[in-house]
């Protein structure tokens, strides 16, 4: 399992859905820290073949470190994650449905990964922090990221659209005092991108649909968010 830096000088950065080849061959000048790959129910699903071409491509770039590769899932079972990592070499497993704190722990235990968890916001926006706080405090020790999104009804999250960042300072305090990064995620892209790490400071971003030009990726796009992320 590799360590995650708990204290960084510039938020780290996530770009999500990756599906072609050529696109992931064409970003290997951008300095991103995670990539991640889909194979929860979605648009941008990837299979466990298509994945390992993908990391295959990201294990040959020639920059270092390389950015940590990311399987993205909706409550998985445990034989679901150990078939995906038989085929493919997965550093992170994001979980973004309703998992328990014992099956993080499980994971990292059994399959030597970190853990990103993925907090859904609904649409009280009068959410009590000590909610918050409770909703949180099972997960202490057993993960080591807080990933915020907007919910979506379809799939949980990945909806592109934003929501009121101020709402995310209950989940950033509680990620600092765990010592661990919160990444924000919702409807980012790069106009909007500097505002946010001006304002509050994540610990990372998470950007899929907003560097995307008609549902594809689109690396002029993913290169000026990644330049307006370091450059905040």
């Amino acid at each position: 399992m590799m360590s995650i830096s708990k204290v960084n000088e510039k938020p780290l950065v996530k770009i999500c859905g990756l599906q072609d080849v050529e696109v992931l061959k064409s970003m290997k000048h951008l300095t991103v820290d995670f990539i991640g790959f889909v194979f929860a129910r979605s648009k941008r699903q990837v299979t466990a073949a298509q994945a390992a071409g993908l990391v295959n491509v990201l294990s040959e770039w020639d920059v270092r470190p390389l950015p940590r590769s990311v399987g993205v899932f909706v409550n998985p079972s445990v034989e679901e994650i150990e078939e995906i990592l038989r085929q493919v070499s997965l550093d992170v497993i994001q979980l973004h449905g309703d998992e328990s704190p014992a099956l993080c722990q499980e994971l990292r235990a059994k399959f030597g990964v970190n853990v990103f968890k993925v907090f859904s916001l609904n649409n009280d926006p009068n959410q009590a922090a000590e909610d918050i706080d409770r909703s949180l405090a099972p997960y202490e020790g057993v993960i080591d990221a807080v990933l915020i999104d907007t919910f979506d009804p379809v799939y949980g999250g990945g909806s592109g659209r934003t929501f009121s960042w101020e709402r995310s300072i209950p989940y950033q305090l509680w990620a600092r005092n765990m010592q661990i990064p919160l990444f924000i995620a919702g409807g980012l892209e790069p106009d909007n991108v500097h505002e946010l790490v001006n304002g509050y400071a994540p610990g990372g971003v998470d950007v899929s649909s907003g560097v995307e030009t008609n549902g594809i990726k689109d690396i002029n796009k993913m290169t000026a968010f990644v330049e307006r992320v370091k450059k905040a």
